[in-house]
């Protein structure tokens, strides 16, 4: 069992564990400040939820994704350093980003032109999602590649069988 941890470990190289680390402290950032301080964090979009006491409801509703997006974050970083889960977490943080850019792109469309700190926002999460893919599918031909090398047979040999 060790070899084959060990084997997962040099599939998972630099530029996906950088990538996954950076990503999930990004999204770790944004999670806990809409968890933990939604005024603040909202405030700075010019966004404002009320009094600082503000309604229960709202704040619930405002705060559930920011523990979705938090728990997300936690597992991206697992993914930047455990291997075993770098694939799962390359998805997750192409999932989030993705549909978090999207989203805005479609809100754009339906609602009209938000605040310039949104807009780079959406463009933050497109690229990180861009990025995000792309390494997710050299991933996968990584694994794919290791996994087909022992069982590939040399073309030149013939078998017994097929003499």
């Amino acid at each position: 069992m060790k070899t084959r941890h060990m084997n997962l470990w040099r599939m998972n190289p630099w530029p996906h564990r950088i990538f996954l680390f950076l990503s999930g402290l990004l999204l770790l950032g944004i999670g806990a400040s809409i968890l933990l301080v939604p005024h603040a964090f909202f405030a700075t979009n010019g966004i404002t939820l009320g009094a600082s006491s503000g309604d229960p409801n709202l704040l619930s509703e405002i705060r559930a994704p920011g523990g979705l997006l938090t728990a997300s974050a936690l597992l991206i970083l697992l993914g930047a350093f455990r291997s075993r889960w770098s694939s799962q977490a390359l998805a997750l943080s192409v999932l989030v980003y993705g549909s978090f850019g999207l989203a805005r792109a479609l809100a754009i469309a339906l609602d009209g032109m938000p605040a310039g700190g949104i807009l780079a926002a959406m463009v933050i999460e497109l690229s990180v999602a861009t990025v995000g893919a792309l390494l997710l599918a050299r991933h996968s031909r990584g694994i794919t590649r290791k996994q087909a090398t022992p069982f590939v047979s040399n073309p030149l040999t013939v078998s017994p069988a097929t003499r």
